[in-house]
């Protein structure tokens, strides 16, 4: 199936789209738990216990549809490197070719080995050395994603820079849209707590993702214009080419989305400090929560779009 006769792939682009969604939520629970849950928690090792239960059964959804939409992007990848209709690419032929002969065949078999050491790793959950292992090995598979994409294919120096900051930019925004996720599992939790325990542990969460927050933003905002610059070139070619016009949607979902993240840390996570107005608290979590889902749904937005950037032609070179 092709989108407006332009030569895209429906099927192809959602499912990139599910995949970097799901990695991402993968490895931003991961990172929110060891930067945010456990300092966050520590005082309290019942609530700890509790979060790193759901933490674990997002990093295990995550992995799962990880793995499956990683799957079905490769036999769809086979299907437009082969030229071929589906039923004749799936041939032990076709696909092995693919799997043996091409970059992405070689940096699909890295990441398939990086997803079982995670999938043993979230087994022997409760080992301390697993914690960190998992945690390398998650940023190892958002960070092979690089090698997929237009980075992948850039040559010489400039490839090596293109692929330095698009895996930075995978990086920091798995941290925080993925982290998104936790955080609103936990803010949801918070909320199911007795007496008054729950303000400082929920403000002292928001804080620590308002800062890991910050940095990935900073990434991102960084290494975007650095990849725009390299896959753009120029102001006519980011407003008069489809894939230049995209991207300017993606900046401006990714506008929106910081609106949403400065009144998180500037106006509503100072309100889980006072220590007399409860209904304040309470109110203040509430809207803590509905913008997380927000910015979730904005994220998603994002890598949706990232998802048909990624199978267009660069603007730079499409006039």
């Amino acid at each position: 199936m092709d989108w407006l006769a332009a030569g895209i792939s429906g099927p192809l682009v959602v499912i990139r789209a599910i995949h970097f969604s799901a990695t991402a939520i993968l490895v931003g629970s991961l990172i929110f738990r060891a930067v945010v849950a456990k300092p966050a928690l520590r005082s309290d090792q019942a609530i700890a216990k509790l979060f790193r239960a759901q933490a674990l059964v997002v990093a295990w959804i995550g992995l799962s549809i990880t793995i499956a939409s990683g799957v079905i992007w490769f036999l769809l990848q086979a299907v437009t490197m082969s030229g071929r209709p589906f039923g004749e690419a799936m041939t032990s032929d076709v696909l092995l070719t693919v799997l043996n002969q091409t970059q992405f065949g070689l940096v699909f078999e890295i990441r398939i080995a990086l997803a079982i050491i995670l999938t043993a790793c979230l087994a022997y959950d409760r080992l301390a050395q697993a914690d960190w292992l998992a945690l390398a090995a998650a940023l190892g598979l958002i960070a092979a994603i690089a090698w997929t994409g237009h980075a992948g294919a850039t040559p010489g120096e400039m490839g090596n820079l293109h692929l330095t900051v698009d895996v930075l930019h995978l990086m920091a925004a798995a941290a925080w849209i993925g982290g998104l996720v936790s955080l609103a599992l936990l803010l949801a939790a918070a909320r199911n707590i007795r007496g008054a325990a729950w303000a400082p542990l929920a403000r002292e969460a928001t804080e620590r993702f308002s800062t890991l927050g910050i940095i990935s933003v900073a990434t991102l905002m960084v290494t975007g214009a650095v990849n725009a610059w390299i896959l753009v070139g120029s102001f006519h070619a980011l407003v008069m080419s489809g894939y230049g016009r995209l991207l300017m949607l993606k900046i401006v979902v990714f506008a929106i989305m910081l609106v949403f993240a400065a009144a998180n840390r500037f106006w509503l996570t100072p309100q889980l400090a006072f220590s007399s107005a409860n209904e304040t608290q309470l109110d203040a979590l509430r809207q803590l929560t509905r913008n997380s889902a927000i910015e979730i749904a904005l994220g998603f937005t994002i890598f949706a779009i990232v998802g048909l950037l990624g199978t267009l032609h660069p603007a730079i070179h499409s006039l």
